[in-house]
């Protein structure tokens, strides 16, 4: 089974109450991919500039991603943003953003990328994302991220994009954003009209929400006592969900909802350090700890309750 992500390869500079980076890997590309790769095969579309050094293409291929369907322009600058949090790491104040070579990103799918099994469309602008998944006819599950500058700027466009894709993955305030409703349950149900065969909904440390015609699932977040950086969690979420998706003979209601473990536990990791550096050296068998940590702390028996009077 293989899978591609169309998104971007970026730096990223950040500062938390934990410390600081002044220039690290980054990007919603780079995120999903480093998370899926634990799962099955990957093929990254992006773009980067001449700046991008062997220190950052090796990340990928430590992870054997397939990077040949990101573009280099030798003369341009990689795709850069600066942030900062505060105690509360729900909210990114953003410093700087400098687009680059990104500004101009046109995706060139190979062979290889067009016949993958699986299609995840990472936040770019939405008439690109319609673009590629037309490209990618022979896809049988196809997921998308928006973001809600894309919501306020380009909704009937965004809406189209929508409607030929089997799952998004957004969160509550853009759910609530993007169909004007104030419950998600409710919003999930709009969205859910649009064709789709899932809807997920992420709510950052309070976990994320499943959501599909038959069926409705609440994975909690894996309790951590420190988070040093939130950035790409989002992403790596996805890459975790969408990645072990890909490596399924069948997507079924049981299969998204392990997916949908498998996403929080690859998020977790995430965050415990800075940009991609905990997820770059991370081993399956944390990942299974992991796992096996999430059906321990949702284990429940089901016994029938019955009123008495105690002796």
């Amino acid at each position: 089974m293989s899978l591609t992500v169309v998104g971007s390869v970026a730096f990223d500079a950040l500062e938390t109450p934990f410390g600081k980076r002044d220039k690290i890997l980054g990007g919603a590309g780079t995120h999903f991919s480093l998370s899926a790769s634990f799962f099955t095969e990957v093929n990254v579309v992006g773009v980067v500039g001449g700046d991008f050094s062997d220190a950052e293409w090796e990340v990928f291929r430590r992870h054997h991603i397939n990077t040949d369907d990101v573009e280099v322009i030798p003369d341009g600058k990689t795709f850069f943003w600066s942030g900062r949090y505060e105690y509360d790491m729900n909210t990114a104040h953003t410093l700087d953003t400098q687009l680059n070579v990104f500004e101009t990103f046109d995706p060139k799918l190979s062979e290889r990328s067009k016949t993958a099994d699986v299609l995840f469309l990472a936040n770019i602008l939405p008439t690109l994302q319609k673009q590629v998944r037309e490209q990618c006819g022979a896809a049988r599950f196809v997921a998308m991220d928006t973001m809600n500058f894309w919501i306020t700027s380009m909704k009937d466009a965004l809406l189209e994009t929508i409607k030929v894709v089997d799952c998004i993955i957004i969160n509550d305030a853009e759910a609530r954003q993007l169909t004007e409703e104030p419950n998600i349950h409710k919003a999930a149900k709009k969205i859910l009209a649009l064709g789709l065969k899932a809807v997920v909904i992420k709510r950052g440390e309070y976990g994320a929400t499943l959501f599909t015609d038959d069926s409705y699932f609440v994975c909690p977040a894996y309790p951590l006592e420190t988070v040093f950086d939130p950035t790409g969690a989002g992403d790596t979420f996805a890459g975790g969900f969408v990645g072990y998706l890909a490596a399924q003979k069948e997507i079924t209601d049981e299969t998204l909802r392990r997916a949908m473990i498998y996403g929080s536990v690859m998020a977790s990791f995430n965050v415990e350090e800075f940009g991609t550096e905990r997820v770059d050296r991370l081993e399956y068998h944390e990942i299974n700890k992991r796992f096996g940590d999430f059906k321990r702390m949702t284990h429940f028996d089901e016994i029938p309750f019955e009123r008495g009077i105690s002796a």
